[in-house]
This record gives structure tokens, sequence and C-alpha cells, in this order.
């Protein structure tokens, strides 16, 4: 009894026990959440959770610290790094425990334990990336990282070189990756992603790189390594040919894109692989175009991707949305008019975890948003679909639209809509017409997934969702509030809390990226201004009283259903979660962070499932699937007399599919071996011949298609030519000529105007303001009204462009005509292709944009040409403004006129110090002008005149009127340094024409190759005989010209007259420039390199141009050897980048063409027409990658029409496969290529401008086509020594007649210190030998004749540096140097040319073109006379004791020459088109 009752008392005492624990306030369950506050010192930079913890890190970048918390931001701590070295702060996306803080410099740190503790890495000698994100990471092996870095000079801001680093270790070490980078990426950067089915590549990298030789953005390509570039590879992007101008590339869940940009086109083309390895450019329905940054690769998913394309510019840009098939090559158009903003952010979310859901915002008046160019305001709907975006449907609540703010204008982190939360979605937005601004908008919630919508809160707020959807938190976001929001029923509930410490403005309000916690976090704002505090708050729901949910609180909830709330299948599945009952009153409390995860039944398989295999595309009715191409090999199926084959259906279940039975569409079909055949080639040329009436044609032009544009696959190349007839009448040919048509029908038009940046824009020009266009090669015209009538100003254009934005335009007109048509031109600007003008100056002669590479980011840059005081006939000011004339400055007050040349803009002046002179300035960024300094005794009359040649080498060549008596006129070209301002003598007496055209021609494709006439006999000239022209040619850029080697036989293998082994009196001339009726035939093409063709004659001088003196001849290496082909006068095309070329008869009446297949070693006849023609031109498309071609001209017959004929050679059998190239294995046994390298005829080896250059060319013998235009330049294969051929004549010297560069009388040498000015980090500088380099030579070493015989002085402000690294040697080594080697070295010297001086006595010196001796080899510098070994020592010994001298002073060596370059022939198709703008100053009654 007593043991019951000590029992029972016991039982009873604990009870009380337990109910006074439970009365305790630490035991006791809250009905509102715990929020504490913390107040930071500044504004957070970043910050971010790591997945599945409550543990945040936060960045203060003005601190240069990182702050952790562990408890989801209610306590904090400094973490463990330098203090005010944090710069960034980058979360591992594939590793929870990792995280990585980017210093400011070379030393940063990684974490692997969620911030606890701290490591330091550094990247050697360099600071992280500011153009792009510093980190990429591996999906697999967190690990693997690459690092994008950036070494520069100067205090780490300027000139920086982008270079790539990794670990594989995870920092314990960091080596180079790869130089010259523009972005890396691993290929498996995602978890969908695989490099095969074993992943053997999975170190697998690829890098956006620069051009092999050029930093220019059109050679940037693609880099591939599976070693971390110990070695690397160039994939193959299309028809089996590398691509360049890579601008970007991205992993997108199971893909890799790639885009790509040609010159002159603002068109992208886009590249996709699902394997690291194949490559298939992605093809957009034609009436798409993808633009540069005009495209945004959306979230897809691992079975396709959303693109969304901009169709109008900002700031009111729209879209157009795409979805691919599942490999990525085809793209179907979903919906139009998507919004987006200036950044190129598009309204686009899919709903979270559901397959197929999506919200977009669309513009309702995209018309009007179209019709103003983007002004006009637009108005945003909002649309839903269901389907994967198939089809789309109005969001809606209560029967009315609903219309939700999206991505374009995010007011909170994270995602927009939807989180993790099964179904769960929320958004800010109003009911109506359209969407309201944000401050009127309310928050509203859908718990279906967007099928039906409830008004939740009024107002707009941010908000959050967490513990898998049952928490619901939200926070005013359009004043200041104390107070948050919180649902526990999805919604149709809300409570209130306040928040401590008073208002705040919220800025984020987030948690953890899986959306299961039941903590939050708030950061939010108090006061404004400079007395703004930055506070953070943890929302805690943990210690609410709600229990844990049991079985009985959930329901199984449908993901996607159909309008009678039935499930429907999305990829083969029905899609259903578990989730919380919407009444249930508990919290789900999952303690692991675990995701919802579906549950999946599989579907029956219907249409929806499959789709088109490659080379299949879908029929017009979208039924079925039809061939868009050759079959694959069947591998043997097809030999002997079988006729058919299994092959696929044209169908195949989209990868990830999970259906089964039901229609099976994807198994093999009976096919026809006939299938498998490559199409059929006639093995014949066609002709089409189209009559026009008229009597002549007065312009043609190409709107060439480039290789980033739409459509460039070969069955659907299109070749686009305008032309206008004597009548003003213009037509219109799609197909190169075949068939034509007339355009813009009724409009008398006198001038086409090809935009020359951008191919497919074309203006035509009426006698009226009125004005035609078309921006997409003819497919559609429209027309503006200009302000006034084109410019009277025949030398002019109305029209100027820019060379970035292809709606800007300058439209100079004819303003105050009298009635004689004397009129002056005023300037006008549009932004917006004709549809709004605004004035920019009046009485101008012209304006113009300056916009060309290398001159920064004044986009705005505009030069006007204004008559003084707007008075005509005063003198022209030059006039500059970057903001369209608001203000402007006044860089000249009395110019000619002024040209701008690739990176050069050159001014020509009157010489205010010599009134008989023009001056010349020039530019390099068109802000800041410098003297041209001409050699001293050069001096320009004013009634003479500059013509600018060229300027593609780094270098102004310019021609400089000296004879101006008509008919015999004549002139020096001089050659500038690398910014334009010193210039120096290349070569005089070179032949130019009344109108200003000199006989100058760059060989394009090759660098540094010209030809030109020079005037033999100047004095009888200008005393009225004719002149008498010679040819000369150079091949190392204007330093040294010769007379070109003439062939030893004439076409028909028969010697010459004249002796060619005399090259004196017997070497080749060629009619040149100044004789030519259209600017654009010239003798070479880019896309050819080493060919070129031209008509002259072999003699002592050129002779007049008849079918009698003149043959027609070629070079394939370059101008070193040429070759007789036919006699007499012909015409000459270059297609299919030179594998073949076509000739027509010059100026006599003809029924044949002749062509060659093997770079002119035999020639074929094709008779054209029935009739003889009197053929005018011969042309084919810029780039000279076509097998068309046109002849233009008049039946001998006619009188009254004008004909074309278009002949296709892409029947030939010989053209009918493409030509094999193999970029990594360019000489393999089945390459149709070889690797050749230029030269020049005076080196013994292949070395030109310093280095060996090895280029592709197609084997003459291979049957082939090229095809897609091949980067010829492969590589460059070394760097060499220097030789005189490296050196032109330094400012104020020029060349003797033995070659050496000798000081014009009575001159000073240049001012080398120059150079410390612009390069602060310079030490020290040579003082002038007479020699400088040439600026595209690379050479390295060798005979520096720069620094030869001259003495290294400090740069200013240098001098102890410049001491402390030139210390001299001891009197020992002096004496060996000085003494003991001289005489062993000269000895050997002398006995060398006892041995080869062929008993020549005399002295030898640099240049002598007549001695058999290398002139650069050092010893032969200086005069020897080559009698004993004596005497050779006696000529050494000075020398070496010179060097020696120099170097026991201090004063020795430098450093390797850091050269860059732009360009090593750029064969890309740059048009040879004479621009009007190249000659300045012809205008001998102009007062200035």
């Amino acid at each position: 009894m007593w043991l019951t009752r000590s029992l029972n008392r016991l039982a009873l005492l604990q009870l009380l026990l337990l109910q006074l624990l439970w009365l305790s306030p630490a035991a006791a369950k809250k009905d509102k959440p715990e929020i504490s506050s913390h107040q930071l010192d500044n504004r957070p930079t970043n910050f971010f959770y790591f997945d599945d913890s409550n543990t945040i890190l936060l960045l203060d970048r003005e601190a240069g610290l990182v702050q952790r918390s562990e408890d989801a931001g209610k306590t904090w701590d400094k973490v463990d790094i330098e203090d005010g070295k944090a710069w960034d702060l980058w979360r591992h996306p594939h590793d929870n425990q990792k995280a990585y803080i980017m210093g400011r410099h070379s030393t940063h740190w990684h974490t692997n334990d969620q911030g606890k503790t701290w490591h330091d890495f550094e990247i050697p000698n360099a600071r992280p990336s500011l153009s792009r994100a510093p980190l990429a990471f591996h999906a697999e092996d967190s690990d693997k990282i690459l690092i994008h870095g950036a070494v520069c000079r100067i205090g780490g801001l300027i000139d920086c070189k982008e270079v790539t680093f990794y670990t594989k270790d995870g920092f314990e070490k960091v080596a180079k990756l790869r130089e010259n980078t523009r972005g890396c990426v691993f290929a498996h950067a995602t978890p969908e992603f695989r490099t095969g089915d074993d992943d053997k590549n999975d170190d697998r990298v690829i890098c956006v790189t620069t051009g092999r030789i050029s930093f220019d953005p059109r050679e940037h390509r693609l880099a591939v390594s599976d070693n971390f570039f110990e070695n690397e590879e160039e994939p193959n992007l299309e028809g089996g040919r590398t691509v360049q101008g890579i601008v970007n590339i991205a992993v997108v869940k199971g893909y890799i894109v790639a885009a790509a940009k040609a010159p002159n086109t603002d068109e992208l083309a886009m590249y996709v692989t699902d394997d690291a390895s194949t490559w298939h450019r992605a093809v957009f329905p034609s009436d798409s175009r993808v633009k540069e940054d005009a495209y945004t690769v959306l979230e897809s998913t691992s079975y396709s991707i959303e693109v969304d394309v901009m169709t109008v510019d900002p700031p009111n840009s729209m879209g157009v949305l795409f979805t691919s098939n599942s490999n990525g090559t085809y793209f179907t158009k979903n919906i139009e008019h998507t919004n987006r903003n200036a950044h190129g952010i598009a309204d686009f979310e899919k709903v979270q975890n559901i397959q197929g859901i999506l919200l977009v915002n669309v513009v309702d008046n995209w018309k009007d948003v179209e019709a103003s160019f983007g002004r006009e305001e637009k108005r945003l709907k909002s649309r839903i679909s269901f389907d994967d975006g198939r089809t789309f449907q109005d969001l809606t609540t209560d029967d009315k639209s609903l219309h939700l703010h999206s991505v374009s204008e995010m007011n909170n982190v994270g995602r927009v809509f939807s989180s993790p939360a099964p179904g769960l979605v929320m958004g800010v937005g109003n009911t109506g017409k359209d969407l309201k601004a944000y401050e009127e908008g309310d928050l509203y919630v859908s718990i279906d997934a967007g099928l039906t919508w409830a008004k939740a809160l009024e107002e707009a707020h941010k908000y959050e969702f967490g513990d898998q959807g049952s928490i619901l938190v939200a926070i005013n976001d359009e004043e200041p509030t104390d107070v948050i929001r919180y649902s526990l029923n999805y919604g149709e509930d809300w409570h209130k809390v306040d928040l401590p410490g008073g208002k705040i403005r919220p800025e984020a309000l987030t948690t953890t990226p899986d959306s299961t916690s039941m903590k939050f976090f708030l950061w939010g704002v108090k006061g404004g201004g400079s007395r703004a505090e930055h506070w953070v708050f943890s929302i805690d729901f943990e210690d609410m009283h709600e229990d844990k949910c049991t079985e009985k609180d959930f329901q199984e909830w449908t993901a996607r259903v159909d309008k009678d709330g039935k499930a429907i299948c999305v990829m083969g599945r029905k899609q259903s979660y578990r989730r919380r009952k919407p009444e249930a009153d508990c919290f789900i409390r999952e303690k692991k962070f675990e995701e919802i995860e579906p549950d999946f039944e599989k579907c029956k398989c219907t249409k929806e499932d499959f789709e088109c295999d490659y080379n299949f595309v879908r029929s017009k009715d979208r039924k079925e699937c039809v061939r868009n191409g050759p079959l694959p090999d069947p591998k043997g199926l097809c030999k002997g007399n079988a006729k058919n084959y299994k092959a696929s259906s044209g169908f195949r279940k989209i990868p990830g599919n999970g259906c089964e039975g039901g229609e099976i569409l994807d198994e093999e079909i009976e096919r026809d071996c006939e299938d498998t055949l490559k199409p059929i080639v006639s093995g014949e040329i066609s002709t089409e011949r189209t009559a026009f009436p008229g009597q002549s044609f007065r312009g043609y032009f190409y709107l060439e298609r480039t290789e980033s544009s739409s459509g460039s696959d070969k069955a659907n190349k299109d070749e686009t030519v305008v032309m206008r007839t004597d009548n003003s009448k213009v037509y219109m040919t799609r197909d190169h000529g075949k068939t034509w048509d007339e355009v813009l029908k009724g409009k008398e038009i006198k001038d086409i105007y090809p935009h020359p940046h951008f191919n497919d824009v074309c203006y035509f020009i009426t006698p009226s303001k009125e004005v035609h266009y078309t921006i997409n090669r003819g497919d559609t015209f429209a027309s503006f009204k200009a302000e006034s009538e084109p410019t009277r100003d025949h030398d002019l254009q109305a029209l100027a462009f820019h060379a970035d934005y292809k709606d800007w335009l300058i439209w100079t007109g004819a303003v105050d005509c009298d009635k004689g048509g004397n009129c002056h031109n005023d300037a006008w600007y549009s932004t917006d292709r004709g549809s709004h003008w605004q004035d920019l100056r009046h009485v101008v002669r012209k304006c113009e944009f300056i916009k060309e590479e290398g001159r920064g980011e004044r986009k705005k840059l505009v030069y006007c040409e204004q008559f003084k005081d707007e008075k005509l006939g005063g003198p022209l000011e030059l006039q500059a403004s970057d903001n369209w004339f608001a203000d402007y400055t006044t860089p000249f007050k009395s110019i000619v006129d002024f040209a701008t040349m690739s990176e050069f803009i050159i001014v020509a002046t009157k010489d205010q110090s010599d009134g008989d002179s023009l001056k010349v300035d020039a530019s390099v960024d068109g802000q800041t002008f410098a003297d041209a300094l001409f050699p001293s005794n050069f001096k320009v009359p004013i009634q003479k005149a500059y013509t600018v040649l060229d300027s593609h080498t780094h270098a102004v060549f310019m021609h400089v009127t000296v004879g101006n008596q008509k008919d015999a006129e004549y002139g020096s070209i001089i050659k500038s340094n690398s910014n334009g301002t010193s210039y120096v003598l290349s070569l005089d007496k070179v032949n130019r024409n009344t109108p200003g055209y000199v006989d100058f021609e760059k060989m394009l494709g090759l660098e540094g190759v010209a030809l030109v006439n020079v005037v033999a006999n100047t004095e009888e000239a200008e005393k009225g005989s004719g002149k008498k022209l010679k040819t000369m040619i150079t091949h190392n850029d204007g330093a040294e010209w010769s007379l070109i080697k003439a062939p030893q036989n004439d076409p028909e293998g028969k010697s010459y007259e004249c002796k060619t082994d005399n090259i004196a009196d017997c070497s080749l001339h060629l009619h040149g420039y100044t004789e030519r009726r259209d600017p654009r035939d010239v003798f070479s093409s880019p896309s050819a390199v080493g060919l070129m063709m031209a008509v002259g004659n072999v003699g002592e001088y050129l002779t007049a141009k008849s079918e009698k003196t003149s043959d027609t001849f070629i070079t394939r290496d370059g101008g070193v050897e040429w070759q007789a082909v036919k006699k007499g006068n012909y015409m000459w095309e270059y297609g299919d980048q030179g594998s073949i070329i076509v000739i027509v008869r010059d100026t006599v009446a003809t029924d044949e063409v002749l062509y060659s297949l093997d770079e002119g070693r035999e020639w074929m006849s094709y008779k054209f027409s029935d009739k003889k023609v009197n053929v005018a031109i011969l042309s084919t498309v810029p780039s000279d990658n076509s097998l068309n071609f046109l002849l233009w001209g008049r039946e001998e017959d006619s009188d009254s029409e004008i004909v074309t004929f278009n002949l296709d050679f892409s029947q030939l059998k010989e053209r009918s496969k493409q030509c094999n190239l193999d970029e990594n294995d360019p000489e393999s046994d089945d390459s149709d290529y070889y690797l050749w390298e230029p030269k020049h005829p005076s080196q013994p080896n292949n070395c030109l401008f310093g280095h060996i250059a090895q280029y592709h060319r197609k084997k003459p013998e291979s049957n082939c086509f090229n095809g897609r235009s091949i980067q010829h330049l492969h590589k460059i294969a070394s760097n060499c020594e220097c030789t005189r051929s490296d050196f032109e004549c330094d400012y104020n010297y020029e060349p003797a007649k033995t070659g050496s560069c000798v000081l014009v009388g009575g001159q000073e040498p240049p001012d080398h210190s120059q150079v410390c000015k612009k390069d602060p980090d310079k030490m020290s500088y040579f003082l002038p030998t007479g020699y400088r380099r040439i600026p595209l030579s690379t050479c390295e070493g060798g005979n520096e004749l720069e620094k030869y015989e001259s003495k290294e002085v400090p740069c200013r402000g240098h001098e102890k540096d410049f001491e402390e690294a030139h210390r001299g040697l001891g009197g020992f080594w002096i004496f060996i140097l000085g003494v003991v080697l001289p005489v062993c070295i000269a000895s050997a010297v002398g006995y060398w040319v006892w041995l080869n001086w062929h008993g020549k006595f005399g002295s030898i010196r640099l240049g002598d073109a007549g001695s058999p001796f290398d002139a650069d080899r050092p010893w032969i510098k200086y005069p020897v006379a080559a009698v004993s070994g004596i005497v050779a020592v006696l000529a050494a010994v000075p020398l070496l004791l010179g060097s020696l001298w120099r170097w026991g002073s201090g004063m020795f060596g430098g450093g390797r020459r850091y050269t860059t370059r732009g360009s090593f022939a750029r064969g890309r198709g740059d048009y040879a088109v004479v621009d009007e703008d190249e000659l300045l100053g012809e205008d001998e009654d102009e007062e200035v």
C-alpha cells in the first residue's frame, strides 16, 4: 500500500513538473514568427544561401569584407580573410559546400565547408576578368574550375591581355590554360550535358579565342582541348569548315550554343552541339533572323532550347520566341511580339519543376511600336502556355484578364513567379486591357500552376515561398513599412507581424533556393541618401505552434490537366506531386532540405512525342516530316542490284520522352537507294540571257549574303544583285541574274546607295525628297521623306552611314536653290532610318560619322565641313561633335578635305606658314590630331593634291602630286608610321591621272604586296611628250620597289623580242588603276590568296592597251613569277575562292568565255551566246565565292537593248563535291589543300615581314569546290631574324641609289624620345640610325637596323632604373670580348670573303641589288675591301669595339620588341571600291 501511494505521488510530481515545463517561456509554442534584426555597415553587394542549408554569405564590397550567418541571418560573423580585400563573391553552382571570394588583384580565397574556414590562392600575375564571369565550373568534379583573368600593364588598368587559368584540385595548384581567350567553359558545365555515352571527354574545355595572329573580333574562333590546352583543335561548325567571328558561347542544360557574326551584317549564326563534338547550325524560319546583341537564350529544358530574338530595337524592344527540336538544330516560332528590355532580358519564365508551363508578356500595340521604331510606348499583356509554347492563353481572375510584371523589371531576387513549391505561383499585376505601372499593381496567387488566379493582397508586394509552399511571406513594396504579412493556407488568409526598429523600404526578400526552409531573409533600407541605414532581418517560423503534417494532411496534385480537369501527358508522362492540403493546419517541417520530387505515369505514344529526324523538316501542314537533304550513306546496303534499304521514317522519338506503345512513328521504312545519291550534276555550264530596254547600265551592286546570314545553306543560297539602267529603272535578281524583276516601278531612281557596312541594306535615291530602301536584300521595300532634295554636288553622296548602327543616317540635301540650280547643302540626321529627322548643320559641304576600329565608344562622333559663318565660298571649317552638335569643336579653321581610311583620319589643310603648300594632319582616335611630318624638302603647292591610297597595313600610303600638268600628272608615294603622323618617301614619279586616281594597287589577301606604275620620263612628259610608264612591285609594304621580272615566253610559247635577263630594258608592265572602267575590277581577290591577273606587255615601257601589243598575265605566288596566259586584252573574275577563273575578251565582240579549274594552267572554252556580244563587264559576288558569273553588255546587232548573261558553273562534275579540309591536319593524305608560304623574292627563305606565314591553298588538281569561305591563313609558323627587308628609311632619311638610308642634306634626325611619352613604362629608347621597322614586321633579333650602331639612352624619369639594368663588365671580359673575339670572328669572315668574292673588288652596301652577297649579313654592313683576312679584321674590330663600348658603358641591348598586329592578310572579302574621299585637295581654283 505504501509503495502504491509513493508511486502515485511520484507520478503526480512528474505531471506537475511537466506542466510547469510546458508553461515556461522556453517551451511555449508561438503564434507568430520570430524576427531578429542586424545592421550592416554598407549596402550589400551580393549575398546567397548555400543549397540545403540556412547558411548565408554576404559581400560588403565597400569595406572589402564578407559576413557569414549560419542561422538564416539571425547572427553574423566576419569571415577570416585579409581585411579590405574582398571584391566579388561566387557560390559553386554544383557543390553546396564551396564558395569563392575574389580579391581585387591576384590573391583570392575559397571555402570547402560553407564558409567556416577559408584558404587563399593566387592567379599568377593576373587579376580577375572584368569583362566576363571570373569563374567557370565543372558539373561533376567541383575541384575543376576555370578562372578568367587579365594581365595588364600600367597600373593594372590598361593594355590588358585576357588569360584563362585552371585548377584540377580545388586551388591547390593553379596553372595557365591559355592566353588570348574571350571566355571558356567546361563542356560538362551542367549536370544535363554529356560528352558522349562514356563521358570520355569529361575534361573537354571549349574557349572563344582571338584569331591565330589577330585580335580583330571578326577572326575570333573556337578552340577545344581535352588536356587543358596542351593540345587544341578548332572544331568544324558548318559545311566541314571552321567558323570565324565567334562572339559568345554558353552551356544551356544539355546543349552548348555558340554565336558567330560575319563582317557587313548584324545577323548572327547560331551553332549547337549536344555532345561537344558534332556541331550543327541552328536553322530558324526563313522570315526570322538572329541579330547581334539581339537574341537571348532563355531558361531551357533538357529536350529543347528556348531563344527570344529581338525584332524591334530599344528603347521599346520586342522579340519572337522560338523553341528548338531536341538537338537544337531546327527552331519553330512559338509567339511573336514578346516584351524585352534594353538589356535583352525577355519577359519569359517557366513554372519551376513542372514541365511545359511558361509565362510571357507580349506587346499588344506591336504595330504602332514597329512603325515608330521603338519610340511608341508599349502596352503589355500577359500570356501563359501549358504545352511548351505551342499555344498561349490569357491569365484570368474572376473572368478578367490579368497582367503581371515579369523578368524585364525585377523587383526582387531569384525567380519572379514560382519556386519548387508545387503548383504555387505568385505575381504583382493588375486586371484590365494591359499592364499598368508596378505601383498600381496588387499581389495575386495561383495554386494550380497559373490556370486560375486570385487577388491575395492590395498593393504591390515582394513575396517568397517557404516550407514547400505551406508558408507564403510578403512585404509592401510601394512605400516604407514596418509590417510583414504571411499566409499558411496558400494565400487565402493573411496575418501581420511587426518588424523591429521602425519602417524600412524592402530591397530583397528570399529564402533557401529549394523553398523548403521555414526561415526567411529580408534586407531593407531605413532613411535615404547619405543617412541610409541597411538592415537585414531573419524571419523564423520554426517555433510556431503548428504541428508537423501527417499523411492525412497531403493530397495528390496533378501538374497538367485539360479543361475538364483530367491529367494530360507531357514528354510521354503524366506528372503529379504530393503536396499539403490548403486547409491543413500544419507545417511540413522537412529537416533535410529535400526538394519535392514528382511522380510520373507513362503514357501511350502520340504524334506529339515525335520530332523530325536530322535532314527532315515538318511539312507545311505540320503533319509529316519531309526530306530536307540527302539521306545518310546506307553502308553498303545499296550495292549491286539492290534498290531499297531500311532507313529513317523521317520521325524520331524526342530524346528523353518516356512514352510507350501507342503510335510508333520512328520505325524504319523501305527507302529507294536513289534517295542517298548526292544531287545529280549535269556536267555542263548553264546560261540564262535577259534583255532590258535601254542603252547602258548605269550601276550594279551585289547585296551579298554573309555567312552568318539566314539561308546560308547551299540549297537556299541567294545571290542578290540590284541594277539601274540609263532610263532610271531598277531591276533586281535573287539568283545571280538567272531571273530579273523590275522593282520600284514608276519611280525615277537617280542613284543606288548600298549600305557600306550592312550588306542587307540598300537605298534608292530619287530626284525628290522621297527615298526608298530595303533592309533585307530586297524581300521588302519601304520609303521615307527626307528634309530636302538630295545634294546636287556630283562628287558627294546624299546619305552617310554609321558603321555600327544601320538605322543611323546623315542626309545632305540641296537647299535654297535658285533658277540657275545654284544651291547650298544642309545636313540632317536620323536614328530611325529616316522616320524622323533633326537638324545637324547648315551650309556644309558634307558630314560623316566617324566610327571605325580603334576609335573608342564615341558612337555619335560626327565631322562636318561647314563654310565659315555659313557663307558659301568662305573657308571650310572642320567641326566635330559627339552629341549631334549640341556643342562642338573646330579642330581646323581651313581645310581642303578629309578622308577616313581604316584606323586613320587624314585631314588636308592649308599650311598657314606657307601659303603655297598643303598640310596634312592625322588622327587615330578622331579626337587628337598630330601634324603629319613630311620629309622636310618635300613641298606641295596648293594647286596640287593628296590621294590617300591605303591604310590596311597599319600605315597610310599617300600619293602627293608633284607634277600637275594635264595628261602629265605624277607624284610621290609617301608612307606613314603606325599613327599616321610621320612620313617617309616610298617611291617617286608615280603615275596619276587628271581626276586624281593613282596607278597603285595592293594585292588583296596577302600582306605587303603592291604594284605601281611610275613615269620614267617626267621632264619630257611635262614638255608635252606622252608618258612612258614602268610597272614596279613591292613585297615589303613599300620599303623597297623593283621592276617585275618578265616571263620567258609569250602565251604562244615564243620568246619575247627583248632579253628578259636584262630587267632594266625588258620587264613586265601592267595597265593599272587609272585605265579601269570599273574600280572594282582589281588584279587580285582576298579569297584567292597568291593569285593576280593583269593585262600588259613585256618591254622597256608600258605600251598602249591594244589587241596586238597586250597580253593577259597571271601570277600564282604573289607577284614573284608571272606567266602569259592569253594574247590580247581580257577581263577576269575569280570564283569559288579561286578554284575557277573566268576570262572574256575586252573591247572585242565575242560569243565565248574561257575558264580554268587549275589556277590558269589550262583553259577551256564555253560558248555562251549565238550572237557576238560586246561585253562591258564581267562580275561575280564581291567575296569571289560563287560558281555563278554575270556578263553585262550589248549584242552586236542591237541598238535598243542591253543584255546580261548568267553563267552557272555549279553543275560541272569537277565541282560537284566539297573539298576536304582538316584545320588540324591540313596536309593529310585525303586533304584537298596544301600549305603555301609566300616569300620575298630577294630572301633566301620564306620570311616576309619578319615571319613565315602559312596559307591554305586548294590543290589545283583536286576536283572539288571550296564552299564556305576558308580562313586562308593557317598560322604563323615562326618569327624570323631581322633583315634589311624588315626596315624602311626613317623620317628625314631617304634611300640612296645603293639602297641604304641616308640623311637628307641639311636636316636633323627624328626625335625618338617620343616613344617614352606614349609608353610611361618604357625605360629607354634608341637614337635614330636612319632605319625604322616596317609596322607589319614581327622579326626578332638578327640585323635590327633601328638599333644597329645606335646608342641606347634612358627615358626621362627612368635614369636610375636604366643604370641598374645596364651595369658594366670587368676589364678582363672587355678584353676578351673586345679584342680576342673580334680577331677570331674577323679572320673567319675574311676567309669566307676570300672564298666567295668571285674576284669582285669594291665596297658593298646595304641594298646593292647587283651584289651577289646577302647585304643583310652583319659583317657586310660596312665597306670591306675583300683582299685578305687582315683587311676584314681592320673593318670588324671597330665595329665590335663600338658595341663593347656601349655594353661597358651600360648602354647596350634591350629586350625583345613587342609588336601588336591587328591583322595579317585578312582574306575576308574586303571590297576594293574607290572612295571619292580618298582624293584630297584636288581643286586648282579653291581658295582656302
